[in-house]
């Protein structure tokens, strides 16, 4: 089974990086992750400090995050961003949909954005959560999106959890996205009805099975997210780094 270089989602640890941001990036490098997806950094802080703080800790910048719920960013900003810190290639973003003609409407506009990237030199991302999986005339919102957005243009960032929140199994609708899923969010889910998140390793997703999948589409880099955490986020972080090296996934 191939090994995937793993990097971490931010957004675990918010609360600790807008206390003490140099840090909340040190105990990342620490646990042993050597990617990370980050924007750019708080006021008092700049990309060059940033980056140098980056260099030191051996944390990669794989992409980041264009915003939530809206399509209405500064592509130029965003990749000279991406210039500047020496980060990889990709910009993800995150939509709701309220019908079927909101999601043709907004798919229209990704292809836009993807393009407008894509001169940039980096390539657009998609990245779902559960409601994606509301129907709109018997089909996924998810589905709709991604027949109608063009994959040279738009390419997916998708998440095992909330797949497997929205009813889909995620070994199996990942395996649709050959080529076009370069970055894959991982993280899992604990078992019973409240279906709270898990550390990987921990919970009801089978991420051997997972990985197996992603080296068959083309995935690049796996990234850990947990969106809330019954522990110290941190030490969620290295309980699903350790669980990553045991089942064999992580590069090392």
């Amino acid at each position: 089974m191939k090994s995937f270089p793993v990097a971490v989602q931010p957004y675990t640890i918010r609360e600790a990086l807008s206390k003490d941001y140099e840090g909340s990036l040190a105990k990342i490098a620490e646990i042993g992750y050597k990617g990370i997806e980050l924007g750019r950094p708080p006021q008092g802080i700049t990309v060059a400090r940033q980056k140098q703080l980056l260099g030191e800790l051996g944390l990669k910048v794989v992409g980041t995050h264009a915003g939530f719920d809206t399509l209405d960013f500064d592509v130029d900003a965003i990749a000279d961003y991406l210039d500047e810190v020496d980060g990889g290639r990709y910009v993800a973003i995150s939509l709701r949909f309220a019908s079927r003609e909101d999601v043709l409407e907004k798919a229209k506009k990704m292809n836009a954005a993807g393009e407008a990237f894509r001169k940039r030199g980096i390539t657009f991302l998609y990245h779902n959560h559960d409601w994606e999986f509301e129907k709109f005339g018997g089909e996924y919102a998810l589905d709709l999106l991604l027949r109608e957005t063009d994959p040279a243009l738009v390419q997916t960032e998708l998440d095992t959890y909330w797949i497997k929140k929205g009813g889909e199994d995620p070994a199996a609708y990942l395996r649709k996205l050959k080529g076009r899923a370069p970055l894959l969010h991982i993280k899992d889910m604990e078992a019973g009805d409240e279906r709270f998140f898990a550390e990987i390793g921990e919970g009801v997703l089978d991420f051997k099975e997972i990985a197996g999948v992603a080296e068959e589409i083309g995935v690049r880099w796996l990234v850990v997210e947990q969106d809330q955490s019954r522990r110290d986020p941190f030490e969620s972080l290295r309980i699903s780094y350790d669980n990553l090296k045991k089942l064999g996934i992580m590069e090392q």
